[in-house]
């Protein structure tokens, strides 16, 4: 059975000029880290860094399943106006937007946070009180830069793993450690917080 990986992180576009270009080299990167892992690809069927990511691990052969805050296609587009080539398939929650949060979390085994503000901050405490196994691709900004910070202030035991890299190969090879060890093509110790 393939592992389901959720990548979470900011629905908006990197902006301009060298920093943005280098946000958008780490979301193509990880899509094409995806890739090479055998993997089911989750996002929230959603804009910005996080389509990114999906449409370049989709372009390199990733399955990638989309959990949408709507309740149909026409919803998605329309209301949220939310994007859908990118997707593979799209389960129509119709939940909004926190409700898809829970359902996306749930569903994956792993969940990456690439950059993200504060619908990425509430998918970041879910993936921690269901201790899941979570990857931060840092320097990159938001919530995948300031999980140290929550972590040092709200700490709460709940068997998650919080690594950190801001290498998309060593961050997917550390939650795939993790998450099963000794399964990794490059095993790797993870950063446990």
């Amino acid at each position: 059975m393939k592992i389901t990986i959720g990548v979470m992180g900011s629905a908006s576009d990197a902006g301009e000029g060298p920093p943005g270009d280098a946000l958008r080299g780490k979301a193509s990167a990880l899509g094409q880290v995806l890739a090479g892992r055998g993997v089911i690809l989750m996002t929230g069927a959603t804009s910005g860094i996080v389509y990114l990511v999906g449409k370049t691990a989709q372009a390199s052969g990733v399955f990638h399943v989309g959990v949408s805050p709507a309740a149909s296609q026409a919803e998605h587009v329309e209301r949220y106006q939310l994007p859908r080539d990118a997707c593979d398939l799209i389960v129509y929650t119709g939940f909004g937007l926190k409700g898809r949060n829970v359902v996306l979390v749930r569903s994956c085994e792993i969940v990456i946070f690439i950059a993200g503000a504060m619908g990425s901050l509430n998918e970041f405490t879910i993936a921690l009180d269901e201790g899941k196994v979570i990857g931060c691709l840092t320097g990159t900004g938001g919530v995948a830069d300031e999980a140290e910070y929550l972590l040092q202030k709200f700490s709460k035991e709940t068997g998650a793993i919080v690594i950190q890299n801001h290498h998309p190969e060593r961050l997917l090879d550390g939650c795939l450690t993790a998450l099963r060890p000794g399964d990794c093509v490059l095993p790797l110790k993870p950063k446990v917080m």
